[in-house]
């Protein structure tokens, strides 16, 4: 028996990670479908199901998140599930089985080894995914945290505000970086994006590599794969994946943020971003060390009334795709909360 393999990206989004995943899934070996991010999701979701070791709870789990996931907005194509097969494939009732089946049933309609997670949430679920067997591969991507922060300033996801995208991009190094600190190193691939975009072929081969799977040249031409415009069609953010590699795609920070946006980015990432080779713009000593209550208050609410604006501003088509899952989010959410 063949035994499939994750392949789990870690770093933060808006790091050129759909980019690699789109080339990915073009490599015989690999599957990399759009993420649905269900450990996160459903892990707040877990007191809807009671004790799962319940028969009709387990299969309620099961049918919700199969349901989540042929409802995603990016569709995986030609993947069917069984919600009796994975029942009964389960070797524990446990959410982080049901993750597994599900991402191996897309593994399995393509005759594929690996299957790769892009939920950089995952993270989180760092000791759970360990006792997967055999244990994942962690593919370490990382930018610029100054370009990500204008990317997620455009975005319809994340944290708006530049303060918000700080503090979160930057405890996501840090637990990234500890995960590459506590895994065998044969188990960390480390792409740094700018490095990506100068020599995608080099970056392929490395991780090919390391899969121990042969190198193949069609990843180039990801952009015109069916999963490149499928995702390319279901949002703004994901547009560029219909085009090729855009080489000069670095160092846009310097004209898209402020002074000040880019200073308080360096106050509270600098740290981070000195550990992946990325030099300050601001002298060290000048960075804020600490920021006051007040100016913390005002940039949540800032944050908050951003966040409001994007989604004002979001197409109705990009909407219509999500409707169903922000939807099941309300329904569970307010049944949580009449139980309270």
């Amino acid at each position: 028996m063949n035994e499939k393999r994750l392949l789990q990206f870690i770093g933060t989004q808006r790091s050129g990670s759909n980019l690699l995943r789109v080339m990915l899934d073009q490599i015989d070996g690999v599957i990399a479908p759009h993420p649905p991010h269900i450990l996160i999701t459903f892990e707040g979701l877990l007191p809807l199901y009671g004790n799962l070791e319940k028969k009709e709870n387990f299969a309620r789990l099961v049918d919700d998140v199969c349901s989540w996931v042929e409802n995603n907005p990016v569709p995986w194509e030609g993947v069917i599930f069984n919600r009796d097969e994975i029942q009964k494939k389960s070797k524990s009732p446990t959410l982080i089985e049901v993750f597994r089946l599900v991402y191996e049933k897309a593994a399995e309609a393509r005759n594929a080894k690996y299957w790769s997670c892009k939920s950089m949430a995952n993270t989180h679920f760092f000791k759970k995914l360990e006792e997967l067997s055999p244990a994942p591969i962690y593919l370490y991507l990382y930018r610029d945290g100054r370009d990500v922060a204008l990317s997620f300033k455009k975005a319809y996801v994340g944290e708006k505000h530049i303060f918000s995208i700080a503090k979160k991009w930057n405890e996501d190094q840090e637990k990234s970086l500890e995960i590459c600190e506590k895994v065998p190193k044969e188990r960390v691939i480390k792409i740094r994006y700018e490095d990506m975009l100068a020599d995608s072929e080099k970056t392929i081969k490395d991780i090919c590599k390391v899969l121990k799977i042969p190198f193949q040249n069609k990843f180039s031409s990801y952009y015109t794969s069916k999963e490149a415009s499928n995702t390319s069609l279901a949002g703004e953010m994901w547009q560029n994946l219909s085009k090729p590699i855009m080489k000069d795609n670095f160092n846009k920070y310097r004209t898209g943020l402020t002074k000040e946006e880019i200073q308080i980015f360096e106050s509270i990432a600098h740290n981070s971003l000195k550990a992946l080779g990325y030099s300050l713009d601001n002298d060290e000593n000048s960075l804020k060390k600490t920021f006051a209550d007040s100016e913390i208050k005002d940039f949540e609410k800032s944050n908050k009334q951003l966040k409001q604006d994007i989604k004002k501003n979001t197409s109705a088509d990009e909407l219509r795709r999500k409707q169903w899952q922000e939807n099941f989010l309300v329904r569970c959410n307010n049944e949580i909360s009449s139980r309270a």
